[in-house]
């Protein structure tokens, strides 16, 4: 009895950890951090499957949380603006192979406190709602096509980056991206260059940099990186 129990224990353990090597991915982790003239900006998030996994077509639960230090005005004294803001959104993702389009809505709040001389501080609040897309595309061997878009109504605030690349000997793809950004009484145009799918310690890095213009400040360079994590 005992030989006969070793083989369908060592079965249901081989079974289990097929069961377990086949299980969705359900969850992608993410995070990113910018660096440009006189500001910061850090976020995590995750994008969660509702039901079935990563690799379907499905309802997909967004979050994201960002923090930024920048100064609040060119010249001395600059004073300092803390910057939190928060997204939780709902939407559908429609996958076809490795591309997917996914569409979102949901709120979208921030904080923003400026620490003026003297000990000085101004706190505001503001509360909006915002309507965000997603792409990632290959529309041809080697290639790779990444766009993201939002609309929110903090402060009449309109986003898009398009990036398409081209997969190196290494593996991971590189080529130009086009950033804008605009909210009342403000611009921003970013031209770079990206590098997407970089693997290291289990995880995807992309890494970018280039020229960026605002409406408040001369034209400097600008760098990103961001991760995800699949779960």
């Amino acid at each position: 009895m005992l030989v006969a129990a070793l083989p369908l224990s060592a079965a249901r353990a081989d079974e289990e950890e097929t069961e377990t090597e086949r299980s969705p991915v359900s969850m992608v982790i993410f995070g990113s951090m910018e660096a440009g003239p006189g500001k910061t900006f850090l976020s995590v998030g995750m994008k969660r499957a509702l039901g079935g996994g990563l690799a379907q077509s499905g309802f997909r639960l967004f979050v994201k949380a960002g923090g930024s230090q920048e100064e609040t005005r060119r010249r001395v004294p600059h004073g300092t603006t803390y910057k939190a803001e928060s997204q939780a959104l709902i939407g559908y993702e429609w996958r076809i192979g490795d591309s997917f389009l996914a569409l979102y809505a949901g709120s979208d709040t921030e904080s923003e406190q400026r620490m003026e001389p003297f000990g000085l501080a101004f706190v505001e609040k503001r509360y909006g709602v915002r309507l965000q897309g997603d792409l990632w595309s290959t529309p041809l061997p080697g290639m790779m096509l990444q766009a993201s878009a939002y609309v929110s109504t903090l402060n009449g605030r309109l986003w898009g980056r398009i990036a398409p690349g081209w997969r190196l000997p290494l593996g991971f793809y590189a080529g130009p991206e086009l950033e804008a950004y605009r909210e009342r009484g403000y611009r921003k145009l970013r031209l770079g260059l990206h590098l997407t799918g970089l693997r290291l310690l289990g995880l995807e890095w992309r890494l970018s940099g280039g020229w960026q213009q605002t409406s408040d400040r001369a034209a400097a360079f600008y760098t990103t990186l961001g991760l995800h994590w699949l779960r």
